[in-house]
C-alpha cells in the first residue's frame, strides 16, 4: 500500500506498546498455563499475531511486548517468530518486557500502572506518538490510517471504535461522540449500555486500541499513579479526559471497501473464542486469512503437509488444517486442526478446535469440544454429546462448548 513520506515518517516516529501479560481468567482452563495471548487461535497462529501483523503490515515497526503472567510459552513464541523478522540496525525491533519492578515494587496493577511501570523506555526513545494496543483480540487494521486520523483532528488521544450490539456491549467501554467525532462520553462496562442516537440496537465500543501523543500519555499515567484508583485506561483514565474535555477523538474501524463496519473480535471468553475459530471455517470467512496485501505471520515449526488418508472412508469439510496434521479415514466437519493432530479411524469431530499434538481414537465422537494440547482420546470416547455427563468431567460453557484442558485423562 502506497503511503505519502510525511505518514511514513510519523509511523518511524511512533512505538506500540502491546499489553500481553493478562491471566485471562474467563478463558481458563485455556489460560491455565499459558498468558491470553500465547493461545493457539485459527490452527496455525497465537492470539497476539493479529496485533503483531497489523503493526508489521501497518510499517509500525518498533514494537514492545508487556509481559506478565504465565509468560514462557508467549516468550518463546515471540522469540522465534517475530524477532528473527527485525533490524535493529534499521532502528525497528519487538522486544519482550517482563514487568521490571522500577517505578514501584509490585506487579502491574492495571493497564495505565503496566505503562507507567514501564515509562523509562518513553523517556529513553523519545517517540511522538505511542501506540497502546491488546495482545488478545482478532481483526486487521491499519494504524496508519487510525495516526491519520488523529494528526488530521489535531488529537491528543484517539480511541479505535466501532458499533456492537447493545447486549453485547455490558463487558467493553461505550463511547458517546458529537458530529466531529470527539468523545463526549465514556463508560467501562455499563450495565445499561448508551445505544447509538439513531440505532438503539447498537452501542459504540471501545476496541481497546489507541494512540496518544506520548507528552499526553506520560502525564497521564504519572498522575494516575499517585492516586487511588484501579490504574486502568477505560475505568480511569479516558473518563477523566472526557471529563476535562480534552481533545480525545474517536475512530470508526470500517472496513475501507465496502465502509461496513470491520471484523473484531474481543476474545474474552470460551463462547466467544469458540465462535471465533468457528467463523474462520466460513465459505467467505469476514476475516480473511488468505489475504496476500494482509497476511497474518507467526512462528509455524519445521512440520511437514497435512495429510489426508483413507479418502473413501472419511471426509473433511469447511475445516482449517494446520502442518502435520493426519487424518486417517475420520469425519472432520467445521473444525480448527492445530499442528500435529492425528484422527483416527472412524472419528467423527464436529465443530470443534483441536489443539497442538492432539491424538483423536478409532471411533471417537467429538462435537463442540475444545480439546487443548497433547491430550490423548482413547477410542470409542463420546464428547459433547451428553453434557450432563461431561459437566461431571470436565469445563461445559453457558452455550455447551466442552472444554478440555492441557493434561486431562479421557476415560
Amino acid at each position: 500500500m502506497e503511503r505519502d513520506h510525511s505518514l511514513f515518517s510519523l509511523m518511524r516516529h511512533s512505538v506500540a506498546m502491546i499489553m500481553a501479560g493478562g491471566q485471562g481468567m474467563r478463558l481458563y482452563p485455556l489460560t491455565q498455563r499459558r498468558a491470553k495471548p500465547a493461545v493457539r487461535f485459527g490452527g496455525s497462529y497465537r492470539m497476539i499475531d493479529f496485533t503483531l501483523s497489523n503493526c508489521v503490515n501497518s510499517n509500525l515497526r518498533r514494537i514492545h511486548v508487556l509481559t506478565q503472567f504465565a509468560a514462557s510459552s508467549l516468550s518463546r513464541h515471540v522469540r522465534r517468530g517475530w524477532i528473527p523478522m527485525f533490524c535493529e540496525d534499521l532502528g525497528e525491533y519487538v522486544t519482550l518486557v517482563p514487568p521490571q519492578r522500577i517505578a514501584a515494587d509490585r506487579f502491574y496493577a492495571g493497564t495505565a500502572d503496566a505503562i507507567y511501570q514501564n515509562i523509562f523506555i518513553l523517556q529513553e526513545e523519545r517517540p511522538e506518538r505511542v501506540f497502546l494496543l491488546s495482545g488478545d483480540h482478532a481483526y486487521k487494521m491499519d494504524y496508519g490510517r487510525m495516526l491519520q486520523f488523529h494528526e488530521d483532528k489535531g488529537a491528543q488521544v484517539t480511541v479505535a471504535c466501532l458499533p456492537v450490539p447493545r447486549d453485547q456491549a455490558t463487558e467493553l467501554g461505550v463511547i458517546g461522540v458529537d458530529d466531529d467525532w470527539r468523545i463526549i462520553h465514556f463508560e467501562e462496562k455499563p450495565a445499561h449500555p448508551r445505544s447509538l442516537p439513531n440505532d438503539p440496537d447498537h452501542c459504540l465500543v471501545n476496541m481497546g486500541v489507541y494512540v496518544w501523543n506520548t507528552e499526553m500519555l506520560v502525564q497521564c499515567v504519572s498522575a494516575d499513579a499517585t492516586r487511588d484508583t484501579t490504574h486502568d485506561f477505560g475505568h480511569d483514565i479516558l473518563p477523566a479526559l472526557v471529563e476535562q474535555q480534552a481533545a480525545i477523538y474517536a475512530y470508526e474501524f470500517i472496513d475501507p471497501e465496502t465502509g461496513e463496519p470491520a471484523y473484531w473480535r474481543d476474545i474474552g471468553t470460551i463462547d466467544s473464542y469458540w465462535q471465533a475459530n468457528m467463523d474462520l471455517t466460513e465459505v467467505q470467512p469476514q476475516v480473511d486469512l488468505h489475504d496476500p496485501e494482509w497476511p497474518i505471520y507467526s512462528y509455524r515449526g519445521p512440520y511437514p503437509p497435512a495429510k489426508i488418508g483413507r479418502v473413501h472412508n472419511g471426509s473433511v469439510t469447511q475445516s482449517l488444517l494446520s502442518g502435520g496434521c493426519v487424518i486417517s479415514g475420520a469425519d472432520v466437519f467445521r473444525s480448527v486442526l492445530s499442528p500435529r493432530v492425528y484422527i483416527d479411524e472412524g472419528a467423527q469431530v464436529t465443530e470443534s478446535i483441536l489443539m497442538d499434538g492432539v491424538r483423536v481414537g478409532r471411533n471417537a465422537q467429538l462435537r463442540r469440544v475444545i480439546v487443548d494440547e497433547g491430550v490423548k482420546i482413547p477410542d470409542g470416547a463420546r464428547i459433547g454429546l451428553d453434557l450432563d455427563h461431561d459437566r461431571r468431567r470436565f469445563v461445559v460453557t453457558e452455550e455447551g462448548i466442552v472444554v478440555l484442558p492441557q493434561r486431562a485423562v479421557v476415560m
